[in-house]
């Protein structure tokens, strides 16, 4: 297992292949890719697959990706948090499992990734959220991110990027 961060409650890994049905498992609930634009639910475990080896996996060989976060106290898988490059930037993201919403995991994990980044020396560290995702945007805002624009993504929904300065 490669440990890439710790916080005080909770430790964050590189995902891999053998973490397919975790995300999969993760990804029926609807109400975790309901901003998202991504097939609600995720449609199969093919496509699961897919997106690791795509988009999550490659990742890694630039020092960043997506990472899996899970309890230190219980080793329980409850979502991911990292951070991807997309194009000239590099985008903090994180999704979590329902019943972990709302407890401070997602600020704490997304605190220790920012900070990874700002310690590697990433350039143009954003956050995006659909601007009805409140939980989300004010994640970013907590973290120290500072709102940069207003945007409409691929799917015609209403974003808006934040920009850690």
């Amino acid at each position: 297992m490669n440990i890439k961060l710790q916080t005080p409650r909770l430790y964050l890994r590189e995902f891999t292949l053998a973490d397919v049905e975790l995300l999969y498992n993760m990804h029926l609930d609807p109400a975790i890719t309901r901003y998202t634009g991504d097939p609600m639910p995720w449609d199969s475990l093919a496509h699961t697959e897919k997106v690791l080896t795509e988009a999550i996996l490659p990742q890694y060989k630039n020092g960043i990706g997506r990472w899996a976060v899970h309890l230190k106290e219980t080793n329980e898988f409850i979502g991911w948090c990292g951070l991807k490059q997309v194009d000239d930037e590099i985008d903090l993201g994180y999704r979590y499992i329902q019943q972990y919403w709302g407890k401070g995991y997602a600020t704490e994990a997304a605190q220790a990734v920012l900070n990874f980044g700002i310690k590697q020396q990433l350039p143009n560290i954003v956050g995006c959220a659909d601007v009805e995702n409140i939980a989300s945007v004010k994640i970013l805002e907590r973290i120290g991110f500072k709102f940069l624009k207003y945007y409409t993504d691929d799917y015609g929904a209403k974003c808006v990027k934040y920009i850690c300065i």
